[in-house]
Order: C-alpha cells, then sequence, then structure tokens
C-alpha cells in the first residue's frame, strides 16, 4: 500500500515538474526569438540608409577591412545609432513595466510621470537662458546645438529633480500609487507650463532649436554617450533581475508581498529611482521618444504574463526591436529625409496602445 500510494506521489510530481518545464520553456523561447529578432533588426538598420553598402562592406567594416566611405558610414553614423536605438528601447521599456508593476497602473510610463516633461524643461533652459542653440547657416539643418553636453546635463538635472519629488512624495507624505501617478501628470503640466513661458520671451532660433531637440533624435549619441547609457542600463537589468521575486509578489497584491516578507515601499522606491535614472539618462542624450516605456511591457505582457523573471528581459527586447523599428522606418521612407524617430514612435505606439486598451477593455 505504501508502495502504490509513494509511485503515485513521484507520478504527480514528474507530471508537476513536466507542466513548469513546459510553462519556463515557452516563455525562454519566446526571449530567444526576440533576442534573435533583435539582431537581424539590427544587422538591417546597420545595412539601410541613403549611402547604399552592400551587406559584405558591412560586415568586412565592422571586421575591420572597410573602405574610407564605408568606416565613416558605418563607425560614426549607422552602428552608434543602431545600439543607441537597442539599449534606449531597452531601458526605456524595462522602466515602463517596473513603473506598471509598482504602481499597479497600467498608465505609469516616464510620459505620464512627468519625466520626459521635466527633461525638455532642462533643455530650454540650456538653449534658449544658457544659448546653447544657434544659426549653422541657411540650409536644412541651420539650426543645431552648439553645446550639446550643457543641453544634457540640464536635461538630465530637471529630469532627475521631478523624479525625486515623486520619490520624496511618496515616502514622506505617504502617496498611494494612483496619488503618485496624479502628482506626475501635475509635475509634467508644471513643467510644460515653463516651457512654454521660456519660449515665449526666446527668439525664433532659439525656439527653433528646442523643437529640433524635443524632436528625438538617436543619431545625436556619441559613443562616449553611448558606454554610459550601456553601463546604466545594464546594470539597471541587473537591479530589477535581483529583486524579480519582489516584484511578482507585490504583482499578487501589496498585502501578499508584505506577508511574504517583502519591504514594498523600499522595493518600490528604489525600482522608482533606478527606472527614473535610465529615463533621464536616454532622455537627455536623445530628447522625447514616447510610447516605448508604455506599449513595450504591455505587448510582453499579454503574451509572457506577469511573471519578472521574464516579463522583464522579454520587456527590454521588446523595447529595442520598437525603437529600431521605428527609427529605421525614420531614416528610410522618405530617404534622404531622416524623420524624427519620437514621432515615428508616437505614430506606431498611439495606435497599437489603443488595440490594446481596447482589448483589455472587451475581455473585461
Amino acid at each position: 500500500m505504501d508502495l502504490s500510494i509513494s509511485a503515485a506521489e513521484n507520478t504527480g510530481e514528474r507530471k508537476k515538474t513536466s507542466i513548469y518545464r513546459q510553462y519556463t520553456g515557452r516563455k525562454k523561447a519566446i526571449i530567444t526569438l526576440l533576442g534573435l529578432l533583435v539582431v537581424l533588426l539590427g544587422v538591417y538598420a546597420v545595412n539601410a540608409g541613403s549611402t547604399e553598402l552592400s551587406f559584405y562592406q558591412v560586415i568586412m567594416t565592422i571586421a575591420g577591412q572597410g573602405s574610407g566611405v564605408s568606416d565613416v558610414v558605418i563607425w560614426n553614423i549607422r552602428l552608434p545609432r543602431v545600439l543607441a536605438g537597442i539599449i534606449a528601447g531597452a531601458g526605456l521599456s524595462i522602466a515602463g513595466c517596473v513603473m506598471q508593476n509598482n504602481l499597479r497602473n497600467p498608465l505609469a510610463s516616464p510620459s505620464t510621470l512627468g519625466i520626459s516633461s521635466a527633461a525638455a524643461f532642462g533643455a530650454n533652459i540650456a538653449i534658449i537662458l544658457l544659448g546653447a542653440g544657434s544659426v549653422q547657416s541657411t540650409s536644412l539643418d541651420a539650426v543645431i546645438i552648439n553645446n550639446p553636453y550643457i543641453v544634457t546635463i540640464t536635461a538630465f538635472l530637471c529630469s532627475m529633480g521631478a523624479a525625486l519629488v515623486i520619490l520624496l512624495l511618496s515616502k514622506f507624505r505617504g502617496f498611494s500609487p494612483e496619488a503618485i501617478i496624479l502628482a506626475g501628470v501635475a509635475l509634467g503640466s508644471l513643467f510644460s507650463a515653463g516651457t512654454i513661458l521660456i519660449q515665449y520671451f526666446a527668439q525664433d532660433v532659439e525656439v527653433a532649436a528646442v523643437v529640433f531637440w524635443t524632436f528625438g533624435d538617436l543619431g545625436r549619441i556619441s559613443w562616449e554617450e553611448l558606454i554610459i547609457l550601456a553601463c546604466l542600463t545594464g546594470m539597471a537589468v541587473v537591479y530589477f533581475m535581483l529583486h524579480r521575486w519582489d516584484y511578482n509578489a507585490i504583482a499578487g497584491g501589496e498585502e501578499t508581498a508584505k506577508g511574504l516578507g517583502v519591504n514594498v515601499e523600499k522595493v518600490r522606491l528604489g525600482g522608482m529611482f533606478v527606472s527614473s535614472l535610465i529615463t533621464a539618462v536616454a532622455v537627455s542624450f536623445l530628447g522625447i521618444i514616447g510610447f516605448i516605456g508604455l506599449v513595450g511591457p504591455h505587448i510582453m505582457r499579454r503574451i509572457i504574463g506577469v511573471d519578472h523573471r521574464f516579463l522583464i528581459p522579454a520587456s527590454a527586447l521588446m523595447g529595442a526591436c520598437l525603437l529600431l523599428i521605428s527609427d529605421t522606418l525614420a531614416r528610410t521612407v522618405i530617404s534622404p529625409v531622416v524623420l524624427p524617430v519620437g514621432a515615428v514612435t508616437s505614430f506606431l505606439g498611439a495606435p497599437l496602445f489603443l488595440y490594446l486598451l481596447a482589448r483589455g477593455c472587451h475581455r473585461g
């Protein structure tokens, strides 16, 4: 009798193990496919553009055997741009993923929390009040940012300032997740009003330079800035993965998480700070790029579920795919004219997000 019970228990355990392996295997397969898709999109993006280069020329140039023209095009223009799209897309997407989970609000993102508006306000201060924008010539590229470092620093400081205000309100005033979203919207409105006032007293050229900065452009990043962005995004991914079980507990409810021993306030504030940091760096280097942090996590949450062991890397890869696709379209759809990638992400992201909302409401 005991042997039959033991055999039945072993059979049950094997079935559970098999089901769990199927569960994790499917998610790992999706993440692997997304990784391959990012690689393929990256290779295509490096090869695409107004200057015609064959796939062989691209490979030889990356291997250090390129000609003078291909070296300039690949190493100075296309490769930094493609890597910026992968890294920034991944960073913005995982930032949105963690914000949405920790605040338990599907609309949480860098834009709804006022971080992007704060960065734009900082750029306005640098370009208009500190003279970082000027006229170069009478051609189409007349308006330039002649001191991008001041613009980057002020945009970063203002965006982190907005993030710290939200964090302080959450910690010392005991704001609920819903109230944090409303505080972010209020801060966004405040920074937008400040931006309008600064622009009202600015000269035409300065306003044009500000508008140029806010468009969002992956091509403006340098290798030094790319390294900074990559290091911070990589550290953020490691931090988020170390807290993946905490995020899973919070997804089950605040009381459930506390019952499991999770310090919800500490985990929430830490996740918000790191998310705001990588968002602030990306926005200050590249300008305003909307919807990546909002749509990327939503897509993967529907495909892969809410298990953050898989959702975090999947969201990062989806964000990289979305931004790569958007930037490639921006460079090629009416080549040689390069469209602002921020406008393309909004064109692609807004209808997709509305579709996801409509589908979710229909299910509900």
